[in-house]
């Protein structure tokens, strides 16, 4: 399997403690929105779905969200439930002088798992009403997202897990699990003062 994973930071990165930040949620809950903030914080981003995509084009099969989450779901069931996470785990560990990570694309369990061996590992669920998810995904041209209403709502309860095997799209059990859920129900910059105030959380138990 050939991988290629995305890692970006857009703000000045911080040298203190080691912090690890977990993303999990319905697509168009807005963790795009999310990672983008935490950029600007000095985090670097790490996405799970980079390795689906690139197995995608490996295979030659279009990269839109059914084909991911099939693939996504093969990749699981032949390597385990937690092989993507495993798999960035090792990635973070090699990169011993970058202290901050946000990670995305986690949508099983067994990824959390593994991801809970880093140190500092923390979950973000990311959600939103669901009328505001289909507002969002029905007006985004993204290649993955281009679908009607019906199909849209039944990625979203696959996505989510209904009909899921253990090792496939899982992310209602992913939100259970989470350390803190951050609810994107309005505008920019109420996501913006949310956020900081749980990372303001973590960086006075990191102190």
């Amino acid at each position: 399997m050939t991988s290629s994973m995305t890692v970006t930071a857009t703000g000045a990165e911080s040298p203190g403690p080691r912090l690890y930040i977990g993303l999990t949620g319905r697509m168009g809950s807005g963790k795009g929105e999310v990672v983008r903030l935490l950029q600007a914080e000095g985090f670097h981003y790490i996405s799970l779905s980079d390795m689906v995509r690139a197995e995608a084009r490996r295979l030659g099969r279009p990269v839109n969200r059914r084909e991911m989450q099939d693939i996504g779901n093969r990749l699981r069931r032949e390597g385990g439930g937690g092989v993507l996470g495993r798999k960035v785990a090792a990635h973070i560990r090699q990169q011993a002088d970058t202290t901050r990570w946000v990670i995305d694309g986690i949508r099983n369990p067994a990824e959390v798992e593994a991801l809970r061996d880093l140190p500092a590992f923390f979950l973000l669920g990311v959600d939103a009403p669901l009328s505001q998810i289909m507002r969002r995904l029905l007006s985004r041209a993204r290649e993955t997202d281009r679908m009607t209403e019906a199909e849209l709502r039944a990625r979203l309860e696959r996505e989510w897990g209904d009909n899921e095997p253990p090792d496939g799209q899982r992310v209602g059990d992913c939100m259970r699990v989470a350390d803190f859920v951050l609810v994107n129900d309005r505008d920019l910059e109420t996501l913006k003062q949310r956020l900081r105030l749980w990372l303001n959380t973590l960086e006075v138990d990191h102190e």
